[in-house]
């Protein structure tokens, strides 16, 4: 009887037709046409039906069991991996997170051997200020594009003191926002020019990237003082977005120019700089402890102070002022900067 049925059904399914009336409307409904050892098992999902032997249907039911059974245990396994993380971290402890490409950075210390808190940067990368450079030199616009480039950044400090006026740690915030733009768009561009004529750079594309980045140290250590507001962190999107572009395109088109801006940006930055110190020594701002950030960073004494803080960065913009002027003035030799080898190190 077994065989018959087996037979009836299965030229059913070789005629395409459909088998729903002869077999249960179950979605799991099985069939055994053959003895056991031998069977071949239907098997109903849906609208469509299909055949395995016995020996497959024995080890899909085997497989089966042992998911359903070790499930419970990896589930119960990840729920306490997960937990122990959950208290690590309550207890203070730095979770590590696994990879498969075995990558980790190596314990970094203090000189006094605590450990080292920041990821930004690194112990080697810190430095001590030169406040010896002169804070009064100016370049005397005598060419066009001099005086050009003068107007541009005078032009363009009228908003700022309009918007700003004395909030001097605001506008430091928005200073340095501005201020990091063009050593990475100039060191973007020597780099693909680099890359484009297989000529090396003078060491002027390290030179700005690590102006770049000075900057950007200027901007994380000026909002650990100034919470920014969020109309000022709309504005730092706004003039970002446009000063990037027309930085871009003034650097295609004359970098000697690009750079003459850049370091007249800098003198208003040394100006700046300066009253903001001035009103921290009349009261007017409060001579506030100095972020850790920035004690690291500059190898400050554990007890500096705000005043120190904007003394260290002032001298810091002094430098950046010579290293563009003097970019500048090798464009107007006729020269390339590789033809001079780039002040690496001159913060």
């Amino acid at each position: 009887m077994n065989q018959l049925v087996a037979r009836a059904v299965l030229r059913r399914l070789i005629g395409g037709r459909s088998c729903n009336r002869c077999l249960s409307t179950s979605t799991a409904a099985l069939v055994v046409a053959r003895p056991f050892d031998e069977t071949a098992v239907l098997w109903r999902q849906g609208h469509g039906w299909g055949a395995i032997g016995g020996a497959e249907w024995r080890r899909a039911m085997s497989t089966a069991a042992e998911r359903t059974k070790t499930a419970p245990a990896a589930e119960e396994k990840d729920r306490k991996e997960s937990a122990a993380a959950d208290e690590k971290k309550k207890d203070g402890g730095e979770v590590m997170v696994s990879s498969y490409w075995g990558i980790s950075r190596p314990k970094v210390t203090r000189d006094d051997g605590t450990e080292w808190p920041w990821n930004c940067f690194m112990p080697w990368e810190t430095y001590q200020s030169d406040l010896s450079v002169d804070l009064s030199k100016h370049h005397v616009p005598k060419t066009f594009l001099d005086k050009f480039a003068f107007r541009t950044v005078k032009i363009l400090r009228i908003p700022t003191d309009i918007f700003f006026q004395r909030r001097y740690g605001c506008r430091a915030m928005m200073l340095e926002t501005v201020a990091a733009v063009p050593g990475m768009v100039g060191g973007m561009l020597l780099h693909l020019r680099s890359l484009r004529k297989f000529e090396h750079s003078g060491g002027w594309i390290k030179a700005l990237i690590e102006e770049a980045e000075n900057e950007r140290m200027h901007l994380m250590t000026m909002v650990e003082l100034v919470k920014p507001k969020w109309y000022e962190r709309f504005l730092v999107l706004a003039v970002q977005g446009v000063f990037f572009n027309a930085f871009f395109v003034l650097y295609m088109l004359s970098p000697k120019v690009a750079h003459r801006v850049v370091g007249y940006l800098e003198e208003e930055a040394i100006h700046s700089y300066t009253e903001y110190l001035k009103d921290i020594d009349s009261g007017k701002i409060e001579n506030v402890p100095a972020p850790a950030i920035a004690i690291d960073y500059w190898r400050l004494p554990k007890d500096a102070t705000l005043k120190d803080v904007i003394t260290v960065i002032r001298a810091d913009e002094a430098h950046h002022r010579d290293v563009n002027h003097f970019a500048s003035d090798i464009h107007y030799q006729g020269k390339e900067l590789r033809d001079a080898p780039a002040p690496v190190g001159y913060h």
